[in-house]
């Protein structure tokens, strides 16, 4: 396969399940966050050890297509982000990790918002109340999807599975998988992901 840089943000978080993470190239029967959003439980989501991954263009594949509720009721489609680089980050309330990533998540958006780059969080496990109290601790100035269906997490197995929580992807103008990061979200390399798929 072609380029593919992998770095670490630092040492690997404690395992919150008992699962070990599948290589990036899973199915959706093997990825096991897509498998727990099939059963519908409450199990402790997989932790990320900071890994990153980028894709050259000529190994992003198709567009992501997804249809999701923001908390607010709003809908939204990735028709909506044709031609903005946009940052998802998948999260939950009491993840520790996304707590603690949270406050870069807000100075990164503050600082490429004019520039056309999108944020969205995507949270896989919170009723409303939950997710709206965490964002108001940490002023978060972005929309979250309501994802405790799973719906966009089984959906981004066809493109790049998730695997962990937090896990962030960053897709590119034309709305494929550009970059992805397994865990807590290191502010400089994120940033650096951004700033690189704007310039493209």
């Amino acid at each position: 396969m072609g380029r593919r840089r992998f770095l670490r943000a630092g040492a690997a978080l404690a395992v919150a399940a008992p699962f070990a993470v599948m290589a990036a190239g899973c199915s959706a029967e093997e990825d096991p966050l897509a498998a727990q959003a099939r059963a519908g439980d409450n199990k402790n989501y997989i932790a990320g050890d900071g890994s990153v991954t980028e894709y050259a263009a000529s190994e992003r594949g198709e567009p992501v297509q997804l249809s999701a509720r923001l908390f607010d009721g709003t809908e939204v489609s990735s028709a909506d982000w044709a031609g903005d680089v946009v940052v998802l980050n998948f999260w939950y309330a009491a993840c520790a990790p996304c707590r603690k990533e949270a406050p870069d998540l807000v100075d990164l958006h503050g600082q490429f918002e004019a520039e056309g780059a999108r944020f969205y969080g995507v949270n896989i496990r919170d009723e409303r109340q939950t997710a709206e109290a965490f964002e108001r601790t940490f002023n978060i100035p972005y929309p979250s999807i309501n994802d405790r269906d799973g719906g966009v997490l089984l959906s981004m197995t066809s493109y790049v599975p998730p695997q962990a929580v937090p896990t962030t992807l960053v897709l590119d103008r034309e709305g494929r998988v550009a970059a992805r990061i397994l865990g807590l979200a290191d502010k400089g390399t994120l940033k650096a992901l951004i700033t690189d798929a704007l310039a493209a």
